[in-house]
């Protein structure tokens, strides 16, 4: 099936009026290659914040980079393969040379689809490492630098899901991470004392190559057509029969940021068109 990810168009970006959205302070994107996390580097981006973006694709880091300035808006890009700690180390380090760490949006992930008794072990190594301990790592690091800022406070964004909420067969690991950034998310804000807050975000199908890529593989699961697993699979629980654009997606992230959020103190951002409540 052939479904591209959207353009991204000015209007569609979400613009707040907050002074902590300024260019002396800096969103660090993982993911920023791609789908959600290019999405919220654009609106941060387009929010004033210095952007740092982050991703093992340097090619799509790099096209991310020249949206954003097309926008009028200032990232710096580069490649970091975040199950390597050394390299997370240095990006953080370069982006606190640029700015004042404030935001940090964990997106970066992938999916594999594949029952528990036939879950590759190197595999949920890999999305274990990849999609829950380099968020915490990065969190670890990236809130000495929040705490030292010049009012001490800083927000962290994790990338759930419907998967943080409800656990689908044949993804096994993907449900581990969210359901366990959803705990991140909470452990921070718990040691945040309120100026230290982070939030996740779930939502449902986002027109993203992650979501539109395993397509076929739940075809072949599931013994349907592509067609069906997109009707009946992805939308068949929503009330709302579209997937979302990553850019309604990347305004959620820039909502949670804002001084328009100061009670969302370990919450979720659920847009799943109904997928979870509604039966």
């Amino acid at each position: 099936m052939d479904i591209k990810e959207p353009a991204i168009k000015q209007d569609e970006i979400l613009i707040l009026n907050d002074q902590d959205f300024c260019r002396e302070n800096l969103c660090i994107v993982t993911g920023c290659g791609t789908g959600i996390g290019r999405a919220t580097a654009i609106a941060a981006a387009a929010n004033n914040l210095t952007t740092f973006g982050l991703d093992i694709n340097q090619i799509e880091g790099e096209k991310t980079c020249d949206m954003v300035r097309e926008l009028g808006g200032s990232m710096t890009f580069l490649k970091t393969d975040l199950t390597r700690d050394r390299e997370i180390e240095i990006a953080v380090e370069r982006a606190a040379s640029l700015g004042q760490i404030k935001y940090l949006v964990n997106i970066a992930g992938i999916q594999h689809i594949d029952s528990v008794e036939n879950f590759p072990m190197e595999t949920y190594d890999l999305m274990q490492t990849l999609m829950l301990r380099a968020p915490f790592y990065l969190s670890q690091l990236v809130i000495p630098h929040m705490k030292k800022s010049s009012d001490p406070t800083g927000v962290i964004g994790n990338m759930a899901s419907v998967h943080a909420h409800i656990s689908t067969k044949n993804k096994p690991v993907y449900n581990i991470t969210k359901f366990g950034l959803r705990a991140l998310s909470q452990s921070i804000s718990a040691e945040g004392e309120g100026n230290i807050r982070s939030f996740t975000v779930s939502c449902g199908f986002v027109k993203t190559p992650l979501a539109l890529n395993q397509v076929g593989a739940q075809a072949k699961q599931r013994g349907i057509t592509p067609e069906q697993v997109m009707t009946d699979v992805m939308m068949g629980k929503s009330r709302v029969k579209e997937m979302m654009s990553p850019i309604e997606v990347g305004n959620l992230f820039v909502f949670g940021f804002s001084r328009f959020s100061k009670y969302l103190v370990g919450g979720d951002l659920l847009f799943d068109g109904g997928m979870v409540l509604t039966y």
